[in-house]
């Protein structure tokens, strides 16, 4: 058997808060009453005390309530975590406009999670005209801050030519400055570079330790990649019996083509014992797994 390498990349990871050095005060009576006198700094950290239920009773509303008190007060850090709250829909009805309303003041002075954030709103059409160049702006304001999903979706842009020249190398750039600060799509999304030989000389030994890094914290794309490298010997000895663990990994997070993989193994009985009634099993579980077709470049969910 034969596996066609399908590397479909597309990542899911989340953003929140404020990305700046900000040292939250700890949730106090002291706190509240500093709130309540209305500064916008104890606001906002008592609305992440709220948030992360540290201290007190976690309560997300009352979160959203002194984030916005403070971000009335032109607090940076509850701007961006009040844009992001409409953004998600989290703690108050989603609403895009109000969304782009806050994260473009708080970008604006510089925040880097917001930039990151607003970058999306502009390539999506999310509460604004959709503009991918408007998009890329404020991602590579983002990623020269060390932002690292930023880093990622400006390398995807590059590397698809989406707001931004074409440019594979400049890709490869900035998919490792993310994958260096170990996110998992950015290190999948470098390994396959490393794969093709795009953007960068073709060294599958380095794709391996990419896809590795990023197989070992869950990420079902990286985890179907290996094991093809484990099952065909690219770039590491062969091993069919590993090709077939990191297979399963994946299909058991409903990657369909690792589910496939997966049910070849059994028929053939390569990497495993031979089943046609598991393989039938497998291929089955593929053909109802609901597949999208993802058309973007996000590197997150919000």
């Amino acid at each position: 058997m034969k596996l066609i390498p399908l590397f479909l990349l597309v990542g899911l990871l989340a953003i929140s808060g404020c990305s700046k050095q900000h040292k939250n005060e700890p949730y106090s009576l002291e706190l509240v009453k500093k709130a309540e006198a209305g500064d916008p700094k104890a606001q906002h950290d008592l609305g992440s005390c709220y948030n992360g239920g540290e201290g007190v009773v976690q309560d997300r509303k009352e979160a959203f309530k002194w984030w916005t008190k403070a971000a009335e007060q032109g607090g940076v850090c509850a701007q961006a975590d009040v844009g992001i709250c409409y953004y998600k829909g989290e703690c108050v009805t989603q609403d895009y406009k109000e969304a782009v309303k806050w994260l473009t003041k708080a970008a604006e002075q510089g925040e880097a999670a917001a930039q990151t954030v607003l970058g999306m709103c502009y390539y999506r059409g999310y509460g604004v005209g959709l503009d991918t160049e408007e998009a890329v702006k404020w991602w590579r304001k983002g990623a020269e801050q060390g932002e690292v999903q930023a880093q990622s979706l400006l390398g995807t842009c590059y590397f698809d030519g989406k707001g931004v020249t074409q440019d594979e190398k400049e890709a490869v750039k900035w998919y490792t400055k993310a994958a260096d600060q170990r996110l998992a799509v950015a290190q999948c999304r470098l390994g396959n570079c490393y794969f093709s030989g795009l953007g960068v000389a073709q060294d599958k030994k380095e794709a391996v330790k990419w896809y590795t890094k990023a197989a070992e914290q869950g990420y079902p794309d990286a985890q179907r990649n290996l094991g093809y490298c484990y099952f065909e010997g690219e770039g590491i000895t062969q091993d069919k019996k590993e090709a077939v663990n990191w297979f399963r990994k994946a299909a058991e997070q409903d990657d369909i083509r690792a589910q496939l993989y997966l049910a070849d193994c059994y028929k053939n009985g390569e990497g495993v014992n031979q089943d046609i009634d598991v393989a039938e099993g497998w291929r089955e579980k593929a053909s109802n797994t609901q597949f999208f077709k993802r058309t973007d470049v996000w590197d997150g969910t919000f």
